[in-house]
């Protein structure tokens, strides 16, 4: 199952918070994944902030074209959440 975008909100450095359809939310840093021609212009803050969610694609996009694979947005904001085990004594 591909994972559903439903409301993204930027934040700085380039950061993105990220909800799915079924409820899991977290953030994602973009900061070292935005090279190559698609992604470089996402460097200026005012084209980052212009994040919206793609209706049919469900998934983030910026009115350059440039968009995300849902599957690592949730990928990485599930790890954000996840809670280190403590070792035993």
């Amino acid at each position: 199952m591909i994972p559903k975008v439903v409301e993204v909100r930027p934040l700085e450095q380039y950061r993105l918070w990220v909800r799915f359809a079924d409820g899991v939310c977290g953030t994602v840093d973009l900061s070292e994944h935005l090279w190559g021609p698609m992604f470089e212009p996402l460097r200026e803050e005012a084209l980052f902030c212009r994040v919206s969610v793609h209706p049919e694609l469900e998934t983030v996009t910026w009115p350059n074209g440039a968009d995300l694979a849902p599957e690592f947005l949730y990928r990485t904001a599930r790890e954000e959440h996840v809670i280190p085990e403590t070792p035993a004594n």
